[in-house]
């Protein structure tokens, strides 16, 4: 067991050196992959600490922000950790699909609970949550609350580490984007949040991405099995390694524009209408 972990991580750390290579030989993709992976983590992060926020809302005032302040201790361990689990997206086969199906569904989620928006109550109720009902005898309604938000920060960690895979393979510019992220989510939060509030619509285009980005990872349970098409031959690198990196590009400069061009339209036409503020 010892071995084989070992040899994992020789194996995860002996790609660093042609990742780098990858990178300063292609510098605009890789600054375009980064910021990407940046905005997606940011947007989630903010969306994510609007969740946790609303399952302390219940406790009282001096114990609120002691809940927050564990769950942000928690979003950065786990973070830690997926980025760890990012390394096994990209050596094992299998986990990619079943990534890209999960961001997918994330996306169905999404859309469904902005059409039933009088279930959003439902999902956010954290007495009917499994691991609320079984600890709040055992370990009392604070940290009962403090374990379904540390839950809660496991699996947005890895929702945002699937998206970081799914924009670039490369590990380098996954730990890069990801960390930067992480940063982003403490200092740049606050802004975000206004830039959410003055262009609501850039939350569903969020979504539209990791859709996006759920259906590249998923295509490559077909890729891995009929490597002789040209599915695989454009986007699959082990079957074709120059056509999967255009492939790439291509992915993150269609996802970077699906951001931009409806702020820039805002702005120049308020189309998509922009919040008008109420200051």
């Amino acid at each position: 067991m010892i071995e084989q972990i070992a040899k994992y991580f020789a194996d995860f750390f002996g790609k660093f050196p042609d990742a780098w290579l990858w990178i300063t030989t292609h510098p605009a993709e890789s600054f375009t992959a980064i910021m990407i992976i940046m905005l997606l983590e940011v947007l989630l992060s903010v969306d994510n600490a609007a969740v946790l926020a609303t399952m302390v809302r219940d406790l009282p005032k001096e114990q609120q922000g002691r809940a927050l302040k564990y769950g942000i201790i928690g979003a950065y361990f786990f973070r830690g950790v997926c980025l760890i689990f990012a390394a096994l997206i990209l050596n094992i086969w299998w986990l990619k699909p079943f990534g890209g199906l999960y961001l997918v569904y994330l996306t169905y989620d999404y859309f469904k609970s902005k059409t039933t928006p009088e279930e959003d109550d439902d999902t956010l109720n954290k007495t009917e949550n499994w691991l609320y009902k079984s600890t709040i005898g055992l370990l009392g309604q604070f940290w009962a609350t403090v374990a379904l938000v540390e839950l809660m920060d496991l699996a947005f960690s890895i929702d945002n580490v699937f998206a970081a895979v799914s924009i670039n393979p490369n590990v380098i510019l996954v730990v890069a984007g990801v960390f930067v992220g992480i940063l982003a989510m403490r200092f740049v939060a606050q802004w975000f949040v206004k830039l959410l509030d003055k262009y609501p619509f850039l939350e569903s285009i969020a979504f539209v991405v990791i859709g996006i980005l759920g259906i590249k990872l998923a295509l490559s349970l077909y890729t891995h099995y009929f490597q002789d098409s040209w599915l695989a031959n454009m986007t699959d690198s082990e079957v074709n390694k120059e056509n999967a990196e255009y492939f790439d590009i291509y992915v993150s400069i269609f996802t970077f524009a699906l951001f931009c061009l409806p702020i820039l339209s805002s702005i120049l036409f308020n189309f998509p209408k922009k919040q008008i503020s109420s200051h």
